[in-house]
This record gives structure tokens, sequence and C-alpha cells, in this order.
């Protein structure tokens, strides 16, 4: 009975390690600039996103912030002039596959063929841009991310999730972000929706726009994860393209 247990324990903690943004279990993902420092990283997965990826960018232009775009390929070759928007305002865009599936469920031939259509349709697309990826969901085995380092791609997980995608309002957002921000972090938003073009997010919108004017107030920088990346020595952020 003891060892069914202990099996059963580590057959959970294996799972969860499977989508804990911070676990190291299945190999390296980098997990921002650590406590301690005053830089924090917008995220943005799931788009291009039409209308709302644009009314991010007026925002994030209006406060000077430049933030890496994590975008799904079937949706820059549904909206191309939504991601050159995002390349022409200086922000970095990422992969984040091409159809957005459970990597956890692919085989690596499967997973192989989703980074690199994306990474087609974005050099496509964009030209030359980051070699960051985001797996969606963050689910990632070893062979997920042995496939990305094949192809040159840096892994790039979150310290906070902002839960945009089941909190309702722009307050709600807010807070929780607030709440969890330690310095150093990576923050996990949404510009679009994995699930269809158009999605909603007025409050990601407008919570960006809040939490830019908190954490400046306070003297924190926002940065791109690519930046982010540079400032530790030794460490740089890829390209391709």
């Amino acid at each position: 009975m003891f060892g069914f247990l202990i099996g059963a324990a580590a057959l959970g903690y294996a799972g969860y390690a499977a989508y804990s943004p911070r676990s190291q279990l299945y190999g390296r993902t980098y997990l921002g600039a650590g406590r301690g420092s005053r830089q924090l990283a917008l995220t943005y997965d799931d788009g291009p996103n039409d209308p709302h990826t644009l009314r991010l960018l007026e925002v994030l232009a209006r406060h000077g912030v430049r933030a890496t775009f994590f975008m799904i390929g079937r949706f820059v070759a549904e909206k191309p002039e939504i991601a050159r928007e995002v390349a022409r305002a200086g922000h970095v865009i990422g992969n984040h596959t091409f159809n957005h599936p459970n990597l956890i469920f692919c085989s690596a031939r499967r997973v192989r063929s989703e980074l690199e259509q994306c990474r087609k349709v974005l050099t496509d697309t964009v030209g030359e841009h980051s070699a960051l990826w985001r797996p969606p969901f963050g689910a990632r085995l070893p062979h997920v991310l042995g496939v990305g380092r094949k192809l040159g791609l840096e892994p790039v997980m979150w310290t906070v999730s902002s839960n945009d995608w089941k909190i309702y309002t722009a307050d709600g957002i807010e807070r929780r972000v607030a709440g969890r921000v330690r310095g150093g972090d990576i923050i996990l938003m949404h510009d679009g929706s994995h699930v269809r073009m158009g999605a909603d997010r007025a409050r990601t919108v407008e919570a960006t726009d809040r939490l830019i004017r908190r954490f400046k107030g306070k003297g924190y920088e926002f940065v791109t994860v690519a930046e982010m990346m540079r400032s530790v020595v030794g460490l740089r952020s890829p390209v391709v393209g």
C-alpha cells in the first residue's frame, strides 16, 4: 500500500510539473530576471486578434512600453496586417505554434510541424523575429522541449498569470497581477483566444493601461522578454527569420 501511495504521488507530481509554469522537471525554461529586479515583462498570447491587438498597441504606445507577443500561426495567416503592425511598433514576436494544440498529447513529429509552420508564417509575414516560444497551456514534456531546442527556439514561461481568460473585469485582472508581482516577473496576458478570432479582450486592454500606470509609478521598468534576457550576463535572446 505504501508503495502504491508513493507511486500515485510521483505520478501526480509528474502531471503537475507538465503544466506548472515554474517547474523545471522536464527541462529548462526561461522564468524572468528573478526577485529583486525592477524589470517587468508583459507578454500576450493567442493573437493577433481583431480588433483588440490593435487597441492594445495604442495603450502600449501611449506609455512608451514594448511587450512580447506569442502568436498563433493560423491567426497570423488570417490577419497578417495586424502582425505587421505589432512588429512595426517594435514589440517582440514569438512562436505559439500554428494551431495551439496541447503538445503533451502530440508526437515529436507533430510538435516539430506546429513550430515550423508557425515560424514559416511569421517569417513570411514580419521577416526576422525572435526565437522565443511558449507552449500552449504551458504544457510540456521532455520531447516537447527537446524538439524546440533542436529548432533553436528558447522556451519562455511566466511567473505571474493574469487569469484574464476567466476574470471578467479589468479591476479584477489588475488586482490579481498587482498582488503577485515581486519584481523580475514575466506577466501572462492574452490579446486573443486560441478558440476563435475576435474574442473580446477589452478588459485586458484596460487592465494593461492600469498596470503600467501602477508599476511605473512604483519605479518599475517594462521591458520585452528579449531585453530581460540581455540584462542577465551571458544570456542572449536568439532570433530567426
